[in-house]
C-alpha cells in the first residue's frame, strides 16, 4: 500500500467524522492519529462541545463496537473489567466481560471515579488485556480509549495521577465553534442527528493495517535527535519540576510518523514533530509552584522549546 493510498483511507475516516463534528478538523485528525498509533486520547473540555459525539462518530466510521462508561464515585473496577458469577447448573464460576471488552471505549468524565476505579483502566490501556481471578484475557483489536474530563468542575472529582496521565498518548481540547459553524450545527440537527447517517468507511482489519503502516514510516537520524532533544528540554527547563519520560519520546516519534502518513509521506519531517508536540508532551510535565503562580502553562513551555531548538535539515532537502 503506497503512501497516497494510505492517506486517502485516513482522509475517508476524517471526512465521515466531519459530517458530525463541524469545524474541528485538526482535533479530529489528532484523535484519528491516536487510533493509528495504537494509543489513547484524553479530551479535556467543557460539556456540550461534542466529545461524546466525536467518539461515537469515530466508532461508526470504522464499523466497530462502541461502548460508553459514565464514571461516577460509586463505580467499581469490576463494573469496568467484568466479574465472575457462580453458575449453579455447572458448579463453576463464569466470567462476564465488562464494557472494556470493546473496540472504542468512551470513559466519560473519568475524573469522577475513585483512584482505585481509575487505575483499573491502566492495564487495559497499557497492555490491551484484563487480569481477573488469576486469568489474563486479551481485549479486542483495535482497542481505543477516549476519556473525557470537565475542567470547570472540581467538586466530587479525583484528579488523574501523573502515572495515568502519562498513559494517554495525547491530551486535547475542542473549544467553541465559530458563529458560522454553530449555525451549520443547528441546521444539520433540525430533523435528525447526523450521527445516524455516519457509515463505515473502513473495517477493524483496515485499522490494524494502518497501525502497521505507521510503524514503517522512515525517521532520519537527525529527526530522532530532534525528538530526544525536545523531550530532554522538558526535563531541564527552569519552570518544570518533572519533564517527559522516554515514553514521551516514543509517543512523539509515533505521532510524528502518523502525521507524516496522514500527509501521504513515507518519511517524517520536523514539521510533523512540531505539529503534534504540544498535544503529546504538555500533559506529561509537572510545573514548579512558582511557575504556576506566574501563570505559566505546560503548553507554553513546549512552544518555547520548539522556538529555541535548532531545526534539523533533512538530507533530501540539503
Amino acid at each position: 500500500m503506497d503512501a497516497q493510498t494510505t492517506a486517502d483511507r485516513i482522509s475517508a475516516i476524517l471526512d465521515e467524522v466531519e459530517t458530525v463534528i463541524i469545524g474541528k478538523r485538526r482535533t479530529v485528525e489528532l484523535v484519528v492519529l491516536g487510533l493509528l498509533c495504537n494509543g489513547h486520547i484524553l479530551i479535556e473540555d467543557i460539556p456540550g462541545v461534542g466529545k461524546t459525539m466525536l467518539a461515537r462518530a469515530v466508532a461508526r466510521s470504522l464499523g466497530v463496537e462502541f461502548r460508553r462508561i459514565q464514571f461516577t464515585p460509586d463505580l467499581l473496577p469490576a463494573d469496568i473489567t467484568g466479574v465472575s458469577i457462580f453458575n449453579q447448573k455447572t458448579g463453576e464460576f463464569e466470567f462476564r466481560p465488562g464494557p472494556v471488552f470493546t473496540n472504542v471505549l468512551l470513559a466519560d468524565e473519568i475524573n469522577r471515579a475513585t483512584p482505585k476505579t481509575q487505575s483499573s483502566l491502566l492495564e487495559c490501556m497499557a497492555e490491551a488485556q484484563v487480569s481477573a481471578d488469576g486469568v489474563t484475557r486479551t481485549l479486542p483489536r483495535p482497542f481505543f480509549v477516549i476519556a473525557t474530563e470537565n475542567p470547570i468542575e472540581y467538586r466530587g472529582t479525583f484528579p488523574l495521577p501523573e502515572a495515568q496521565l502519562d498513559r494517554f498518548l495525547m491530551r486535547l481540547s475542542m473549544g467553541y465553534p465559530t458563529n458560522a459553524e454553530e449555525i451549520t450545527i443547528l441546521e444539520k440537527q433540525i430533523h435528525s442527528h447526523p450521527i445516524e447517517e455516519v457509515q463505515p468507511v473502513l473495517s477493524s482489519e483496515d485499522v490494524l493495517e494502518l497501525q502497521d503502516a505507521v510503524k514503517e514510516v522512515y525517521l532520519e537520524d537527525s529527526i530522532k535527535r530532534y525528538i530526544v532533544s525536545l523531550v530532554e528540554g522538558t526535563r531541564t527547563t527552569d519552570a518544570v519540576t518533572l519533564g517527559a519520560s522516554p515514553r514521551g519520546s516514543l509517543a512523539l516519534m509515533r505521532c510524528s510518523q502518523a502525521n507524516a502518513l496522514l500527509n501521504a509521506r513515507e518519511y517524517v519531517t520536523p514539521d510533523d514533530v512540531k505539529l503534534v508536540a504540544e498535544s503529546v508532551l504538555a500533559h506529561r510535565l509537572i510545573l514548579k509552584p512558582d511557575a504556576r503562580v506566574k501563570g505559566v502553562r505546560a503548553a507554553q513551555v513546549i512552544r518555547a522549546l520548539l522556538t529555541s531548538l535548532p531545526v534539523p535539515v533533512l538530507q533530501e532537502a540539503a
